[in-house]
């Protein structure tokens, strides 16, 4: 069972470091990313400036016992404006975390982060075989949309793709141009 007294809250760049650990060792170990290459902690750093304490795109940590154990994020699903109502999420645990509440607690507190955004439309890219990120997902909500067959190629084979899709808050909704 998970420590109750987890802690989860926004991310903060004290935090980069352990966060850029959890996230490496998929790199090097899962096809759940399809990064090849440890990322760095300059670019750790700049990707954290994407993100803020507010708004659409966030990044929140769970933290036990004083260390970073996973964290979640919500950022930009593609970069042409009509998308802006759109995020793409993600969760990363520490291999000791998995099974043990910590996703879900993640996803809670991003989630209740979220209430009361411009945001209509969370989307999940799982690389597949990941049964225990489909539960998650789906225990949250999303639902598959799309299934992109051999749509990334790591450790010398090809990796299918499902793609999530989570309604969210409507937000406000543009008069159609004349």
């Amino acid at each position: 069972m998970i420590n109750t007294r987890l802690e989860v809250r926004p991310a903060t760049p004290g935090d980069l470091s352990a966060v850029n650990d959890i996230y490496n060792q998929y790199v090097a170990e899962t096809h759940y990313t399809f990064d090849v290459e440890p990322m760095t902690a300059d670019a750790r750093r700049e990707w954290f400036t994407h993100y803020a304490g507010s708004g659409r795109h966030r990044v929140i940590v769970a933290v036990s016992e004083g260390a970073v154990v996973g964290y979640a994020s919500s950022g930009r699903f593609r970069p042409k404006p009509a998308y802006e109502t759109s995020i793409e999420t993600s969760i990363y645990l520490a291999p000791e975390s998995i099974g043990r509440g910590v996703g879900a607690r993640l996803y809670e507190g991003l989630f209740k982060a979220l209430e009361g955004e411009d945001v209509h439309r969370a989307y999940a890219g799982i690389a597949l075989p990941n049964p225990a990120s489909i539960g998650l997902h789906e225990t949250f909500g999303f639902k598959r949309v799309a299934h992109f067959t051999e749509q990334g190629r790591k450790f010398g084979r090809y990796w299918d793709v499902a793609w999530y899709e989570k309604p969210l808050g409507a937000g406000p909704v543009e008069p159609a141009a004349k």
